[in-house]
């Protein structure tokens, strides 16, 4: 297999995964939190750099794709654990500890959250959320971007 090869699968790999987030929130009325949106730009930016690969060659390209891979899966991963309340996620996209605030301050962070809850899941599949497959799949990602850029 050439490099051009895993480059396209691993770049096409982080359209389909943006393309899939695009339709469950246009198509499936799935509004995403802000920790949904984070995990999209190194989507992005990994299939800037399939472009890149391609029509420049070399492997620096690949080596950033997979850096951009591994980006989304770590935020997926700790996206999973805000999900599964294995730690505390943004206060600004979760409920956050509320004990030590006063009630003008509670009012305040009510009126001000974002209308989608980072540390709710609202789809899963085969008992794993959308951020979850979202790390499992940019992993798999990354280690095809590792192959293009050691393919010569």
């Amino acid at each position: 297999m050439t490099r051009q090869f895993y480059v396209i699968l691993a770049a096409g790999g982080s359209a389909a995964l943006l393309l899939g987030a695009f339709a469950f929130q246009h198509i499936g009325g799935m509004a995403p939190c802000a920790l949904c949106i984070w995990q999209r730009w190194p989507h992005a930016v990994a299939i800037a750099l399939g472009f890149l690969a391609l029509a420049l060659g070399g492997t620096a390209f690949a080596w950033l794709g997979a850096l951009a891979a591994l980006t989304t899966a770590g935020i997926g991963i700790y996206h999973t654990g805000v999900e599964r309340d294995w730690w505390e996620g943004p206060t600004t996209c979760s409920g956050g500890d509320i004990g030590s605030m006063s009630s003008g301050d509670l009012f305040n962070q009510i009126m001000a959250a974002p209308l989608v809850r980072c540390d709710e899941v609202p789809w899963e599949m085969l008992g794993l959320s959308m951020a979850s497959w979202n790390a499992v799949v940019a992993l798999v990602l990354a280690a095809l971007w590792v192959k293009a850029a050691r393919t010569v």
